[in-house]
């Protein structure tokens, strides 16, 4: 298991499109691929668990990936967040 925090930097939060995005990059791997917010932790390659999380800008997430490939995917998914996510 791995993991690391990451801040939130999209205007807008993990709305829809955002949400989208990261359950897409979240799918190509098959580790298990989640996230921490509070005192909730989502399902990354489930878009309504990723918008059920409410997730604003600026918020910080802890990504927790486990499996054959989970360095590769939390390398991915950091990458993916810092990068804005598509906006």
């Amino acid at each position: 298991m791995v993991s690391a925090k990451v801040v939130i930097k999209n205007p807008t939060g993990l709305h829809l499109r955002p949400a989208g995005i990261l359950c897409k990059e979240a799918m190509n791997f098959n580790s298990s691929v989640s996230f921490k917010f509070k005192n909730t932790t989502a399902n990354a390659k489930s878009v309504l668990s990723v918008l059920g999380a409410c997730v604003k800008s600026g918020d910080e997430i802890t990504f927790v990936c486990e499996g054959a490939d989970e360095e590769e995917a939390l390398a991915t998914m950091v990458k993916a967040v810092e990068e804005g996510l598509g906006e």
